[in-house]
């Protein structure tokens, strides 16, 4: 079974611990993307997970230098994991392998400063008139607030809302910024915008966007750590131009 908590870019959580007994109970192994919610926020294998996924590029290495991938895993799947990798070649050069390990290094540091700029973000905008739904696990109106908190420890620095207004409000809105960058890769020092209507998710239709919650006003906002003023800021102004 395989699972992503939190999901990209709505925000959504899955049980970890309750998708762990059912994969158990008909003999399947559970495999999750952890990847928004990084290492420190959350640790899946003590909830019951078997396979831990991660793109490295994201909060691993924290500088959007490399292109990484990682799995956790207890030791026979790992040495399963082992095998396939030498088969298939996919190995990371050396460089690469060293800028992730640099990354590693600051990522406890880098994802607590991120948690709270997301958090004083997240409530910024849920205030914000001009804002029409705020996605983050964090906010005491998540409809998931409670899961959170039993299975995380810190909510991450990836958040999600709605304008008000239409796709091009939107445009205009991440066009505006001014600290934040218009990018679609996530978990580095810079504060990242996208619109995954136009963007990560193009792929979709329509129909299917809007099944999964995705919106055309959808903004995505991977928070850096900048100073948290300077990014309230500068949404403020970029909404004030929608």
């Amino acid at each position: 079974m395989y699972i992503e908590s939190p999901t990209n870019p709505t925000l959504k959580l899955v049980d970890i611990a309750k998708a762990a007994r059912l994969a158990h109970g008909v003999g399947a192994l559970l495999l999750i993307d952890s990847t928004f919610a990084s290492p420190i926020n959350q640790k899946p294998l003590s909830l019951g997970a078997d396979v831990v996924l991660h793109s490295a590029t994201k909060y691993l290495n924290g500088h959007a230098d490399v292109i990484a991938g990682a799995a956790a895993a207890r030791r026979d799947l790992v040495e399963k994991i082992k095998f396939v990798r030498r088969t298939l070649g996919g190995t990371l050069d050396p460089h690469a392998a060293w800028l992730t390990l640099r990354g590693i290094k600051t990522m406890a540091v880098r994802v607590r400063a991120q948690n709270r700029n997301t958090q004083a973000l997240a409530e910024y905008l849920s205030r914000h008139k001009k804002v029409a739904k705020v996605n983050y696990p964090g906010l005491r109106t998540h409809p998931q607030h409670a899961l959170a908190r039993r299975q995380m420890d810190g909510y991450g620095g990836v958040l999600s809302f709605e304008i008000r207004g239409s796709m091009k409000d939107a445009m205009k809105f991440t066009e505006s910024l001014k600290v934040a960058i218009l990018a679609a890769s996530l978990g580095g020092v810079e504060t990242l915008v996208a619109q995954p209507a136009i963007l990560t998710h193009t792929q979709l239709s329509a129909e299917e966007r809007g099944k999964i919650g995705i919106s055309e006003t959808l903004v995505r906002v991977s928070v850096g750590i900048e100073d948290a003023e300077d990014l309230i800021e500068d949404f403020g102004q970029a909404l004030a131009r929608t």
